[in-house]
Parts: C-alpha cells; sequence; structure tokens
C-alpha cells in the first residue's frame, strides 16, 4: 500500500510539473507586463482629496511598486508645499490688513458687527 502511494505521488507530481512547465511551446506560462500606474494624479491641475482617495498603486512582488509611490508621495509633498506658501501669503497680506485698519479688528465684518454674527 505504502509503495502504491509513493508511486502516486511521484506520477502526481509530475503531472503538475509537467502542466506548470508545458510540453512545448503552446503549453507555458504567457509572459506578462508588469503592472504600471494606470490613473496617475492630475498634472493639469492641483490634486484634491478625490483624487488621493482614488490613487490606486500598482502592488509587486514584494509590495508596491517604489517608482509610482515615490511620484506620488513627491507631487503630494508639492502640492502641499505650494499650499502652504499660499496660505502663508494670504495669512501675511490678512495681517497687513488688519494692522492698517488700526485697532485689529477683521476687516471683513461690518462695523459695529460682532465677529461670528
Amino acid at each position: 500500500m505504502f509503495l502504491f502511494l509513493l508511486i502516486a505521488m511521484v506520477v502526481v507530481v509530475g503531472a503538475v510539473t509537467l502542466a506548470v512547465i508545458g510540453g512545448g511551446d503552446s503549453g507555458a506560462l504567457p509572459e506578462t507586463a508588469p503592472e504600471q500606474l494606470v490613473d496617475p494624479l492630475p498634472i493639469t491641475r492641483p490634486v484634491n482629496r478625490a483624487d488621493v482617495e482614488e490613487l490606486r498603486l500598482p502592488v509587486a512582488l514584494r509590495g508596491y511598486r517604489m517608482a509610482d509611490v515615490d511620484d506620488a508621495l513627491g507631487r503630494l509633498a508639492a502640492e502641499l508645499a505650494e499650499r502652504d506658501e499660499r496660505i502663508a501669503e494670504l495669512e501675511s497680506a490678512l495681517a497687513g490688513a488688519r494692522t492698517e485698519t488700526g485697532s485689529g479688528a477683521d476687516p471683513f465684518t461690518k462695523h459695529g458687527e460682532e465677529p461670528g454674527q
């Protein structure tokens, strides 16, 4: 009985090996191109929240493709730096407008009106 199971196991392993390797060119597994980033972040406009949520990075043998991750993170870092600069410019302009009005009041509220009304 043991000899029969051993022979059966060798036959099954051999059949699986031949199926994977293939008996000729027609049975071989086809070569596939590596997975690429299909929908990158938009170049023509600033990145928004929906773009980041929809971003799907392709998976490689050991995790994500580093080049695609580096590109996406680099783009997001550049966008955040631009936004930080713009926020700093607007805050300094607002501070300058407040000092010009004199009292430090918000220049966007009506006179005699409390902020938040």
